[in-house]
């Protein structure tokens, strides 16, 4: 027994001379206590994944740099719909959240009713601008949206701001999904697959671009984009205006050389009111300090400006978000926090 205690003893001191370093650096670190934040994107083949390793690869760099000392990591999710669900509840501490679903769940409206309105939400700032687009097998006709009638689609993941925006435009038609001669749910993953292995004629993806999935599509069966266009649409983006119009760039994709008309919402970096300012405030300054380096990181960030980053929301900002804002000199509409 004497033997056993002895030996305890000598492997308790050896953690303690291996841990002193530990505490001896800790000590010298002027930064607070290490913080750990979770944010939500979407699914692996979307852009709000890869935007969301922007975000985290610039705090990484800037905690490194010891302005903080908060480690953010990027969680795959369902999509804005889950992401705002799981800030609520908090399950995740940041979300990207499509506006027309942050306008929805603010005010607890449309797929939100039972919930309530969520009025903790709070935005950290708006990102890349998100296109309704329609891809469309060669061979199944499908030249503008009133030529999914009777044709094979996919609505899309059920709780997905995706599948929200397409019902919400079939609302103003007046179709359901009856009017299709297939309907299905698949995940964004599983689209391009799906079209072209023939099982589906069309796909509807509210996504910035250039995308993996349409990319997929279009490098591996003939297909194209379908523009997004007329009266009831136009009628669309005036009853709900962070539906704003949009352009996809020609040449963005093989098969679709010129620019394709089409409308939809921004990505924002949304969080409850309850995150700690100062991380909301050091996920803001890491951003807008490594601008070019943040726009450079995506294509789908290349048009973004300072300014354009605070527009299109509904909910209020963040007061962390906004102490940076205002420290940069950046004019913030309607700010009253």
């Amino acid at each position: 027994m004497t033997s056993f205690l002895a030996k305890a003893a000598v492997a308790l001191l050896a953690a303690a001379a291996l841990a002193l370093p530990v505490r001896l650096q800790a000590q010298d670190d002027p930064r607070p206590p290490q913080e750990f934040v979770t944010l939500g994107t979407g699914g692996v083949t979307g852009v709000y994944y890869p935007v969301g390793g922007v975000i985290c690869n610039l705090m990484g760099k800037t905690r490194r740099a010891r302005e903080h000392n908060i480690r953010c990591t990027v969680e795959s999710t369902g999509a804005s719909v889950f992401n705002v669900n799981a800030i609520r509840s908090g399950d995740l501490s940041m979300g990207i959240v499509q506006s027309d679903v942050q306008h929805y769940a603010y005010r607890g409206v449309e797929q939100f009713g039972d919930a309530g309105a969520d009025e903790n939400l709070r935005v950290l700032f708006s990102l890349q601008s998100e296109a309704f687009t329609l891809v469309a097998r060669d061979d199944a006709s499908i030249r503008v949206f009133e030529d999914l009638r009777g044709k094979r689609m996919n609505l899309g993941d059920p709780g997905s701001g995706n599948r929200n925006t397409l019902e919400l435009l079939m609302r103003e038609y007046g179709w359901t999904a009856d009017v299709f001669a297939l309907a299905t749910d698949l995940k964004p993953a599983e689209m391009a697959g799906a079209l072209c292995d023939g099982k589906i004629d069309a796909f509807v993806y509210v996504v910035g671009h250039p995308n993996g999935s349409i990319q997929e599509a279009a490098n591996t069966c003939s297909s194209h984009l379908v523009p997004v266009t007329g009266p009831k649409v136009d009628s669309f983006v005036a009853k709900y205006p962070f539906y704003p119009s949009a352009v996809i760039r020609g040449g963005t994709y093989k098969g679709s050389d010129a620019d394709v008309p089409t409308f939809g919402p921004r990505a924002t970096l949304m969080a409850s009111a309850s995150l700690p300012e100062n991380v909301a405030y050091h996920v803001a300054k890491s951003i807008f300090t490594n601008f070019d380096e943040f726009k450079s990181l995506h294509p789908a960030l290349a048009g973004l400006t300072p300014q354009n980053m605070l527009e299109g929301n509904s909910a209020p900002f963040h007061p962390g978000a906004l102490r940076y804002f205002r420290e940069a000199g950046l004019e913030v509409p309607g700010s009253s926090e």
